[in-house]
């Protein structure tokens, strides 16, 4: 079945069309590829998400907290490496092009390898390619102060402790691609939140769109 937008709609900064996009979000198996009518989809999500602040067609950083915490001035050290690894061209917003890549890599059904990826660089905040016991801790903290809680200055030592020292096998003080990508294996709880799950059925979030198309699927 192809799908449609609605009407056509003014371009924004960044626009790429969705035959380009879904070509380039391959997955574990084509049935997670994002399709033309799945793009459209994103499109309609994306125009909501950057419109929420500042009309202007990009995603700020502040409609991005607002996105992710229904509050624009709430500062999370989470929320802002999401925001810069999804802005590839580093020029301080995300557009449409850089919103769908990225997301590409929380579909259900996305190579494990590449979500593992993506969270090491989540946690290598200085992009030394490395993480750090420094970087690991931050983290740690980012994502306790999210989830509301509280725990004691030496359990949190503890924790960090305990990670740092089962990740870091070879004990040089770091923690490498090789030895995240075991760490993770071993606890896959670390990379829960980089599936999601609406993703795979993201058209049925905009039901007018599976309706007769201008490019149909099979032509991809």
């Amino acid at each position: 079945m192809g799908c449609v937008l609605t009407k056509k709609t003014k371009q924004t900064p960044g626009y790429e069309e969705p035959t380009v996009l879904a070509a380039e979000t391959p997955c574990q198996s084509s049935s997670c590829s994002f399709t033309v009518c799945e793009v459209e989809a994103l499109y309609e999500l994306f125009k909501k998400l950057s419109s929420s602040i500042f009309d202007d067609g990009i995603i700020h950083k502040e409609e991005f907290q607002l996105a992710l915490f229904r509050n624009k001035n709430k500062k999370n050290l989470f929320a802002d490496r999401i925001f810069d690894l999804f802005d590839l061209k580093r020029n301080g917003v995300i557009e449409f092009g850089e919103f769908v890549r990225s997301l590409g890599v929380f579909h259900p059904h996305a190579l494990v390898e590449d979500k593992i990826a993506f969270a090491f660089r989540l946690y290598d905040l200085r992009q030394t390619g490395f993480i750090e016991r420094e970087e690991l801790k931050e983290m740690v903290l980012a994502l306790l102060h999210e989830s509301d809680l509280i725990l004691s200055d030496d359990v949190i030592e503890t924790i960090v402790d305990k990670s740092f020292s089962d990740a870091d096998t070879n004990g040089d003080g770091k923690i490498d691609p090789e030895e995240w990508k075991e760490f993770v294996k071993k606890n896959p709880s670390l990379i829960k939140n980089m599936t999601l799950p609406y993703l795979k059925d993201i058209t049925l979030a905009f039901p007018s769109f599976v309706l007769s198309s201008e490019v149909e699927d099979s032509e991809m």
